[in-house]
């Protein structure tokens, strides 16, 4: 298209020209002014997020978890016994919701408010530079900017824009390929989380009750993406969703949203429930990795998102995922000791590209690893 006047906001090909090819995001359509939601954007209204067809979250979300003795040194008894509480919380709403939110985690207020500042800055830069970054153009397959989840795969594009930066051990690779408007923000964010996410994996891994070593608790973490996502003000957030319901491939996600909400969790069978923001607090949430090796035990609930009609929401979340060539499945005796496997051994990789073949499709993802 060779200029906004000749954009036809109903016609479903311009639309996926000008947000996708083009490279203007749902951020560059917000900004044209438009009062409706166009029609790619439409969701059926089974998938569309109703606030008042929640329900109370108090059986489901326990109340902060207070995680701060887990990160202490030493290992005299008091210390362990504060240890051992922690992680019984941890394992415990693993297993109920899958989602829990944690406080006194290592990561400083001023670190957490500024990935979300550097999360507007960079997606309020000009469309050219975001362009650079897309799958197509980036200089690093690392690093890379995009809109909705699969918009070649999916029927209703999501409200939101991204950008992904994966660390895979290596500083040089973000100095050099890491956008500069976001990089320190999100590495001191990534890095003062990494005792934490070592602490928590470990937690929940012993909890299954079986061995495991430290280098393999460290395997699950060896790829760890700091996403930076953006949801522009929506006309019409009741016609369409943030993000589309689906469980996290990662083994752990770790979640810094801001102050809008809009962060709804399937609470088993029973219905959606919102996560409240708190202040300070993370939210944590199981991912399909950790599911499946904790044979079925811990539980990666489906959840989704909602955009606001007055403000522009983000949120930075950090995805704690093994390399490609890892292998998953239940852990050694989680078979013998629940009587069943859930779950088949395989590589990463092999459930990864799997993952990322169609839209979101809630845990359906999940049955490519059944045994």
């Amino acid at each position: 298209m060779g200029s906004d006047s000749a954009f036809d906001f109903e016609k479903e090909s311009d639309v996926f020209e000008y947000v996708v090819k083009e490279g203007h995001g749902v951020k560059g359509l917000a900004d044209t002014g438009l009062t409706t939601v166009p029609p790619r954007y439409i969701h059926p209204p089974s998938e569309r997020i109703d606030r008042k067809d929640t329900i109370d979250s108090t059986p489901f979300l326990s109340d902060p978890i207070d995680i701060s003795a887990l990160l202490e040194e030493g290992d005299d008894v008091d210390v362990e016994t504060k240890k051992s509480e922690i992680s019984k919380k941890l394992c415990e709403a693993a297993e109920k919701l899958g989602f829990f939110q944690v406080v006194n985690h290592g990561v400083s207020h001023e670190v957490m408010e500024d990935a979300k500042r550097a999360a507007h800055v960079f997606f309020n830069l000009p469309r050219e530079r975001k362009l650079a970054l897309s799958k197509a153009n980036s200089p690093c397959q690392h690093v890379f900017c995009g809109t909705s989840f699969s918009p070649q795969a999916e029927k209703s594009l999501e409200w939101k824009d991204y950008v992904s930066m994966v660390y895979v051990n290596d500083d040089e690779e973000v100095r050099k390929f890491w956008p500069e408007e976001c990089r320190d923000a999100a590495i001191a964010y990534l890095k003062s989380a990494n005792r934490m996410i070592l602490a928590m994996l470990s937690a929940l891994l012993k909890g299954l009750g079986v061995e495991i070593d430290e280098a393999t608790i460290r395997s699950y973490t060896d790829a760890r993406a700091v996403n930076m996502n953006f949801y522009p003000p929506c006309p019409n957030p009741d016609l369409t969703v943030g993000v589309g319901r689906h469980s996290d491939l990662a083994a752990l996600t770790i979640l810094l949203q801001d102050d809008i909400g809009g962060l709804f969790v399937r609470a088993q069978d029973k219905g959606w429930i919102e996560i409240p923001p708190v202040e300070d607090a993370l939210v944590i949430n199981v991912g399909d990795t950790l599911e499946i090796l904790s044979n079925g035990r811990y539980k990666s609930a489906e959840h989704r998102a909602l955009a606001s009609n007055t403000r522009a929401r983000v949120s930075v979340p950090i995805f704690v995922s093994p390399i490609p060539p890892t292998t998953i499945g239940p852990l050694p005796g989680l078979a013998e000791k629940n009587g069943k496997t859930v779950y088949k051994q395989l590589l990463f990789g092999e459930y990864m590209d799997n993952y990322f073949r169609n839209g979101h499709q809630g845990k359906a993802t999940l049955d490519f690893a059944r045994a």
